[in-house]
């Protein structure tokens, strides 16, 4: 239960989309009125002209993103436990041609303007090539700790990304559930702040299987068709990942969508926070919980049939709790009762 909401069902506007589409031919490969339609329909999402494309999967979107603003063989900047370096495989090395993942500590899993400040101070200057060349910080909104990164801190990131000449990538796998958190547009969380391309989180948030690639500075734009294509990101039946991304970011869907599963796991969370011996390891400011449960709490959820996988590593043995877009606050309630050993 609230494993993660990657394993939740498609959200109907999305679903219907899917359907829609489904009827007679379309052009192959992006040629398709959806596609086509992608970067009007991002540009006006987010009051800038950009270029939007759809990908597969959020490592894709990563992998790309990074390869199009990273140089071969410089540096890619992110948090030490950042999706890029923990859960990707190596995919923004491998897609960038042989960048190298900085990693910085941070609190929360957020990085402090000064520790970026410091490393960079740190790398050797001059001809000699001692260390690869600093090319983009990477930041994940929200964290992956289901933190939240404000906006003058994506600002203050970002000024000092580029007064150094990097560029700045957010990875948005939960990008609506920190939006709302954060009651701005899409502009104020990105190009505004200073953030020059984006992977928008579609799956997570009610989608069946498409994220996107958003553009913001045109720059970079470069090889993006090549790159997509030789990464296997350019797909014969383009549409049915195009018409997804649309119905996300048409009529407040994705908004709507995240504004529930964040106001769930604020239920869970206080739910929960009121059992003796459990203690939550973070803020809960988006859709994600990392908890600590005493063993007769986890006996008591076990008993009813409730089974999440135990998490040991560096922040020590806990559960994470995702609620998404369908979660209900029967299922809520009832699994804080069964953590509490009630017995109705």
């Amino acid at each position: 239960m609230f494993v993660s909401d990657n394993v939740s069902s498609v959200c109907p506007p999305v679903m219907q989309a899917i359907i829609d589409a489904d009827k007679g031919d379309a052009a192959a490969y992006g040629g398709d009125e959806a596609t086509n339609t992608l970067n009007a329909a991002f540009s006006k999402y987010f009051g800038k002209e950009v270029v939007a494309f759809p990908v597969g999967t959020g490592t894709a979107a990563n992998a790309l993103s990074l390869a199009l603003a990273t140089p071969r063989l410089a540096a890619i900047y992110c948090h030490q436990y950042a999706h890029i370096e923990t859960t990707e495989g190596g995919a923004s090395e491998a897609w960038s041609g042989g960048s190298k993942l900085i990693l910085l500590p941070g609190k929360d899993y957020r990085i402090n303007p000064e520790t970026l400040k410091t490393a960079l101070s740190h790398v050797p200057r001059g001809a000699r090539p001692q260390s690869a060349p600093p090319a983009v910080i990477s930041i994940t909104q929200g964290t992956e700790a289901g933190t939240v990164y404000s906006l003058d801190h994506i600002a203050s990131l970002s000024k000092l990304a580029h007064d150094n000449g990097l560029l700045v990538h957010m990875d948005g796998a939960r990008f609506s559930n920190a939006l709302v958190k954060l009651g701005c547009t899409p502009a104020e969380m990105t190009w505004h702040a200073g953030v020059d391309v984006l992977s928008y989180g579609a799956t997570k948030n009610g989608g069946m299987c498409a994220d996107g690639v958003v553009i913001f500075n045109q720059d970079i734009i470069g090889q993006q068709s090549l790159l997509r294509r030789r990464n296997g990101q350019l797909y014969s039946k383009m549409r049915y990942l195009s018409v997804q991304l649309l119905a996300i970011i048409r009529d407040g869907v994705a908004e709507q969508n995240a504004r529930h599963a964040n106001a769930m796991a604020d239920r869970l969370a206080h739910g929960l926070a009121e059992i003796p011996g459990v203690r939550l390891l973070f803020p809960v400011e988006i859709n994600e919980i990392f908890v600590f449960l005493p063993d007769a709490v986890r006996k008591r959820l076990g008993d009813k049939g409730y089974s999440n996988q135990l998490r040991t590593d560096h922040d020590g043995p806990h559960y994470r709790l995702v609620p998404a877009w369908n979660t209900t606050h029967e299922a809520i309630d009832a699994f804080v009762a069964a953590a509490r050993g009630d017995n109705h």
